[in-house]
Formats: C-alpha cells, sequence, structure tokens
C-alpha cells in the first residue's frame, strides 16, 4: 500500500511538528517571480497581454474580442448542464441566499451616546469587486454560488466574475449557470496571475476594480499580494485545507472518507485526520485502499500526493487536549468534529475558520450549499480572517451627531485633549472662535 504519513506527536520534536503546520503556499517567492512579468505585461498590454497567457498558459484559444462571455453564451449553458446538476445549483444558492441574507447588517443604526449625542455606524457596498472563480483541477460552479451570492445580497451594483477558459475559449457551463442564478451576468474569460491583475487595472474589455475576492492558486495568490496596493486582495485564500478531528467514538473508515475530500483537490492541497485513538487511527489507514478503488485516478493522484508528502496524512495525538492544541495551532480551513458528541468538543476549539459538526456533516455538504460560505481563510489565517460573507462586500461609516445642547461638554473635552497633544487647530476649533460663528 501506498506510504501514508503517519505522525506521532509524542514523538515529534518543535521542529517536526512545526513543520507540519506547513503550506503549499507558506512560501510564494519563486511564484512571485514569475508572476511579476504577468501582471506588468497586462497592465501595459490589455486585452493582447490576456488573449496571449490564455494561449501560452490555459492553452485556451481566446480572441481579444471574445474576452467577454455574451448573452448567448449563458443562455446556451442551461441547455448544456444536466437537469439535476442546475436543480443542485438552485438549491445550494437558495440556502446561501438565506444565510447572508440573515447575515446583512442594518443599513443603519444610532446609539445616544449621551444625552443630545448620537453616533452610529451606515452599511453601504463597495462599488464594484471582482470574483475569482478557479478551473484548473475541475470546474468549480460552486465557488460561484458561494462568491456571488453574498455580493448580490450586498447590493453591489458592479459585479463581474474572471475564470480561465477552456482550450475552445469557452467557460464551464454550470459556472454561467450559476452566476446567473446567482444575479451576476458579466463573465471574463481570464485566469490566473493575469486575471487578477486585469481586475486590478483593467483593459480595453475588462473593467477595473476596487477589490477582488475568491480562492486561487499560488499564482493567483502571488498576484494578489503583489497587487495588494491596487486592488484590495480580499481574504488569503490559496490551496485548499482541512482537518478531520476523531474521537474514539466514531469509525476510523469514517474519518477516512473525509480525510479525502479536500485532499482530492489537488497535490498543492493539505489534509490531516487527527486523533488521540490509535484504533481510529489504523482503521483509517486500512480503509484508505477501499475508498480510493472507488475514486478517479486523477483524484486518487492528487489525493495520495497530499496524504504521502509533507502537507497531510494521520496525526495521532497523546491526547484529546494535544488533539485541540493541534487543531488550534494549525487553524485549518476546514475543521470537522467527527464524533456522536461533537458539541462536547467545540469549546475547546478556537482557530478554525469553518467548523462543521458530527458524522451527518461532512465538508462536500458544506461546500455545496448548506448556507455557510465555503471561501475560507487558509495558511493559519484563519487565526485573523473568518468566511467571506456579506460583511466583504460592504463597507462601514461612522456617523456621528452632536446637538447644540450636548456641544459644550465634548468640546471642554476635545480642547482639553487638543491641547494636550499640542494641536492647536483642532483646539481652536471647539474654542470661543467656533462660539462667535455659532
Amino acid at each position: 500500500m501506498t506510504e501514508v504519513s503517519f505522525h506521532e506527536t509524542a514523538r515529534l520534536d518543535q521542529a517536526a511538528r512545526a513543520g507540519l503546520l506547513r503550506r503549499s503556499e507558506t512560501d510564494l517567492s519563486a511564484f512571485t517571480e514569475k508572476v511579476h512579468p504577468i501582471i506588468e505585461a497586462v497592465r501595459t498590454e490589455g486585452d493582447a497581454a490576456l488573449v496571449r497567457f490564455a494561449r501560452e498558459l490555459d492553452k485556451a484559444d481566446v480572441k481579444a474580442g471574445g474576452l467577454k462571455v455574451t448573452e448567448a453564451e449563458i443562455d446556451a449553458a442551461f441547455g448544456m448542464v444536466d437537469d439535476e446538476v442546475v436543480e443542485a445549483i438552485r438549491f445550494g444558492i437558495d440556502n446561501i441566499r438565506r444565510f447572508h441574507e440573515e447575515q446583512k447588517p442594518e443599513a443603519m443604526w444610532l446609539k445616544e451616546i449621551r444625552p443630545g449625542a448620537y453616533a452610529g455606524d451606515r452599511i453601504t457596498p463597495i462599488k464594484s469587486v471582482a470574483i475569482y472563480v478557479p478551473r484548473g483541477k475541475g470546474a468549480f460552479p460552486s465557488v460561484t454560488m458561494m462568491t456571488a451570492v453574498p455580493a448580490v445580497v450586498a447590493g453591489v451594483p458592479d459585479l463581474a466574475i474572471l475564470t480561465p477558459p477552456a482550450p475552445d475559449g469557452s467557460v464551464d457551463a454550470a459556472t454561467l449557470v450559476a452566476a446567473r442564478i446567482a444575479g451576476v451576468e458579466t463573465v471574463y474569460k481570464a485566469g490566473g496571475a493575469q486575471a487578477v491583475a486585469a481586475a486590478a487595472f483593467g483593459t480595453e474589455t475588462v473593467k477595473p476594480a476596487l477589490k477582488i475576492v475568491g480562492p486561487g492558486s499560488p499564482w493567483v495568490v502571488a498576484a494578489k499580494r503583489l497587487l495588494a496596493g491596487v486592488i484590495d486582495p480580499g481574504l488569503p485564500a490559496g490551496p485548499s485545507e482541512s482537518i478531520i478531528l476523531a474521537d474514539e467514538t466514531v469509525k476510523g473508515g469514517l474519518a477516512a472518507l473525509d480525510l479525502l475530500i479536500e485532499a482530492e483537490h489537488g497535490p498543492d492541497s493539505s489534509a490531516y485526520l487527527v486523533t488521540h485513538s490509535r484504533r481510529v487511527a489504523e482503521e483509517a489507514l486500512a480503509a484508505l485502499p477501499e475508498h480510493w478503488a472507488r475514486m478517479t485516478e486523477q483524484r486518487v493522484a492528487f489525493s495520495k500526493a497530499v496524504l504521502t508528502g509533507s502537507y497531510g496524512g494521520i496525526v495521532l495525538t497523546a491526547s484529546l487536549e494535544d488533539s485541540y492544541a493541534f487543531v488550534n495551532d494549525y487553524a485549518p480551513e476546514h475543521l470537522e468534529i467527527l464524533s456522536t458528541d461533537p458539541f462536547r468538543h467545540l469549546a475547546h476549539i478556537t482557530e478554525a475558520a469553518e467548523i462543521l459538526m458530527g458524522p451527518h456533516t461532512p465538508v462536500s455538504i458544506a461546500n455545496f450549499g448548506l448556507g455557510p460560505n465555503a471561501v475560507l481563510p487558509t495558511s493559519r489565517w484563519a487565526r485573523t480572517y473568518g468566511p467571506l460573507s456579506v460583511h466583504d462586500f460592504v463597507k462601514r461609516s461612522s456617523v456621528g451627531y452632536v446637538t447644540a445642547s450636548a456641544y459644550p461638554d465634548f468640546a471642554k473635552a476635545a480642547r482639553t485633549l487638543a491641547r494636550y497633544e499640542g494641536f492647536s487647530s483642532h483646539e481652536h476649533a471647539v474654542s470661543d472662535v467656533r462660539e462667535d460663528y455659532l
């Protein structure tokens, strides 16, 4: 059998344990060097660069005039996708919309801080956002669902999807179906670093955006980092990663089944089974060949590369507490708590972008439409970022209103602190000079 990486935390020194926390995108220096000229070419050449890179990097034939998907292409997509798939997309989008509508903040609130003085927030949508939908190792209408729906719910007026074209210059039909059902009609045929650059600078065809969201390869992640001064890169979402946290109440074969979910995305993914039960670990190890026998050849190759490499495998911990510590140190994108009593463990987990509870809530269900967003921070960014949400498509403006009766007390305090900090104009603005104008 293929040698799956097996680690026992009791036998790991500090350096070895730290090594397990690394992801494939931790060091992007090699990608940054290659991405820089792509960005510069798009900035200076526009559509011509997008057409050239589509041919060279995506092996796709895209004419300059065809970089934008037409309405007819979206119409035709519905006839190219099985009705069952269309209904699954509708089902998922309905759930995702319901969740994000509940998440949407009120347009404005004001609270009386002191008698006659009011402060609050006003929420307005970001004017333009680009959505990146990857395609390199598969087609992802689910990413379109997860990114487009909260943007539409938030009320972003100018939305566009960028996604890599197929060799014949087409866009994945299910992605176009999901885009229309979600409420986005603008789709561009551009992928990778060149798509990020097009969203940042704009081209003859692609309109520039203020922000870009969506997961992608290390090429996309590197481009976002390089262009962070031009376009808001959104939350850091790179190659997929997951931890299956299993206690002694579940079968190891079930843990192995779910371990493969994110591992099959690609060889740059990360996936660990973490358990303090040797029985669960050994059962999982024994069950993997049976599960692989049911998978396609490509996905077997991807998941084997992950589970036998440096970014995945089985971690046998010394105790439940040790399992919790490993999960929190890892700060995974996806976390499944496999247990007949998952809520028993929940309070011990503080660092995870998504927490799925119990044996009936595999990552598959969350990825395709449970409701919460499946675009999540990777590479330990779950320590400071949360899932993509309506909040990523809006911005806050503070609102303040001081009445004449409340003004004197606030002015006195402001004068005192302005004088202390040495800001004379601040002080004069709330002094007798103002009283004369009022």
